[in-house]
């Protein structure tokens, strides 16, 4: 598939960077959304996620993912919800484990290649739907991608995948976020991962080392010392090498778009893989020159977002 050389987006002139693009939409925007109805499902390993439905009664479902430390209900996930629902599509939104209100039962979180997860969330939704399309952003889009590789030719109710603002490359994204001029962004992800850790800790106090987040200073030492043990490598280099979606791009074979701005603070520049474009037959990707971090705002709050209104042409467009 092609790497689209022109990109129709065209940012708001008062967002002039890339850190407003990202902090704007994710502070002010404010979306209207009928309430989901509320389900909760147990896990194969006796723990639970919840799901948040928003049904039309059409026969087409889109299941949207969301970022770090994000849920279901942030304003991102809303939108696209939104838009889908106003396309002839029921819509699916779920939240990770360790990020709703209740915490989860088990020692573990989630994580960028948790794909069991969300393999537990497509079965339940196969029950009901032939058609079902995915949409995830930032780090659900790497697990988006990680899952439709994974699974290969074997996800007969899966016809496409839209992935948004990627870390294709976890390693060097995690260093990228960790830089001086980005470092709020990596403060404000470490106080709320911390802070699950605590309360985690209470309930698991022989299996969670709670004293050494005194030596967690970036991203990659909590995932050196959590994440990755938590969920069995070995370190956060192991986390990142076995986890980065860009390895299994080569594996789509659902046509999936990957939409990452350029000047998203959050990704490094193996995240833009335009020589890899070539050899893919079923991932397209699009690099806007703007955006931001989950980001691609319009003039008008009201209106869509350019990345909605991407998924929604892309996921609706004859192959």
């Amino acid at each position: 598939m092609p790497l689209l050389q022109h990109s129709s987006y065209t940012r708001p002139k008062w967002l002039f960077n890339g850190h407003l693009e990202t902090i704007y939409p994710a502070i002010f925007r404010k979306v209207e959304l009928v309430n989901p109805t509320r389900e909760r499902i147990d896990t194969i390993d006796g723990d639970f996620l919840d799901l948040d439905w928003y049904k039309n009664g059409k026969s087409k479902l889109v299941i949207i993912s969301h970022g770090l430390e994000g849920n279901s209900t942030r304003p991102y996930m809303l939108g696209m919800a939104k838009i889908f629902l106003q396309n002839e599509f029921d819509v699916l939104t779920w939240t990770f484990r360790g990020c709703g209100e209740e915490l989860n039962k088990n020692v573990i979180f989630y994580h960028s290649g948790a794909t069991y997860d969300l393999d537990q969330v497509v079965k339940h939704a196969e029950k009901e739907y032939e058609e079902i399309f995915l949409v995830g952003f930032s780090l659900g889009g790497n697990l988006t991608l990680k899952y439709l590789g994974e699974k290969g030719d074997n996800l007969p109710k899966i016809k496409k995948g839209v992935a948004i603002s990627v870390p294709l490359h976890l390693a060097s994204s995690c260093a990228k976020i960790s830089e001086r001029e980005n470092i709020l962004y990596s403060k404000r992800f470490l106080k709320t991962l911390k802070k699950k850790v605590v309360s985690k800790s209470l309930e698991h106090p022989d299996q969670i080392p709670v004293g050494v987040l005194r030596n967690v200073k970036t991203l990659s030492d909590f995932d050196d010392l959590f994440t990755g043990p938590l969920h069995g490598f070995a370190d956060a280099k192991e986390y990142y090498e076995v986890n980065s979606s860009l390895y299994f791009l080569d594996q789509i074979k659902v046509p999936s778009l990957v939409l990452n701005a350029q000047n998203d603070p959050f990704l490094s520049e193996k995240c833009f893989p335009v020589k890899l474009a070539k050899s893919l037959d079923w991932v397209t990707f699009e690099f806007p020159k703007h955006g931001g971090h989950v980001g691609f705002s319009t003039d008008n709050s009201k209106n869509h977002y350019y990345s909605e209104l991407r998924a929604v042409e892309f996921i609706t467009s004859v192959f």
